[in-house]
C-alpha cells in the first residue's frame, strides 16, 4: 500500500460525515506504518474506542469505512474464533464483530453490515506471517502461498465494502 496523507484519509470516508471524519483520530503509531506491508489500514480509534476505521486503496482514490465496535466482548464457551475477513483463527477475543452503517441513504437511516475481524484490524499482518495470533494450539497450516492468501483476503475485504458501498449505487 502507498503511504496516504492525514487529508486523503479523512477525505475517503463514505459511511460517515465530513465532520465526523475530520474528528476521528489516526493511529497512534501513524507515522511509524508499515506501508509497504499493508493491503489495507485499518484502526481502532484511539478518540472514541467504540469506533474502527478501514481505509481501502482503489485505483480511483482510497475509500474510507468507518466501523463500530461491539461495546462488551461477548462472553462464550467458544474457544477460539476466525477472522472473516484473513481467515486468521485466534483466541476468541482476537476476533470482533464490527458493524458498518450502509453508505448513503440508508446508512442514515440506520442500516448497517457486519462481520467478523481480527480485534486490531491487522489482517494484512497476520496473512504475511509478520504477526502472530495469541492462538497457536490447532492451527491448521495452509497449503496456499503468501500470494495466493492475500488475494483471497483481498476478495473477502472487496467483498465486505461492495455491500457497504452499494446502497449508494442503488
Amino acid at each position: 500500500m502507498e503511504p496516504l496523507t492525514e487529508k486523503q484519509i479523512r477525505s475517503s470516508f463514505v459511511n460517515c460525515t465530513k465532520g465526523e471524519a475530520a474528528r476521528l483520530r489516526l493511529p497512534l503509531d501513524f507515522a511509524e506504518l508499515p506501508w509497504q506491508d499493508l493491503d489495507f489500514l485499518g484502526w481502532v480509534d484511539p478518540g472514541a474506542p467504540l469506533r474502527a476505521h478501514l481505509v481501502i486503496p482503489r485505483p480511483d482514490g482510497p475509500v474510507g469505512i468507518t466501523l463500530r465496535v461491539p461495546a462488551a466482548t461477548r462472553t462464550s464457551a467458544v474457544k477460539s474464533s476466525l477472522c472473516q475477513i484473513c481467515l486468521t483463527g485466534h483466541a476468541s477475543s482476537g476476533v470482533t464483530l464490527l458493524a458498518a452503517p450502509l453508505a448513503g441513504a440508508r446508512g442514515r437511516e440506520g442500516n448497517t453490515v457486519g462481520t467478523y475481524i481480527c480485534a486490531d484490524l491487522a489482517c494484512p499482518l497476520y496473512v504475511r506471517g509478520k504477526r502472530q495470533p495469541k492462538l497457536r494450539a490447532g492451527r491448521q497450516e495452509e497449503s496456499l502461498t503468501v500470494d495466493e492468501r492475500v488475494a483471497r483476503m483481498w476478495g473477502n475485504l472487496d467483498s465486505f465494502a461492495a455491500r457497504i458501498t452499494a446502497a449508494t449505487a442503488a
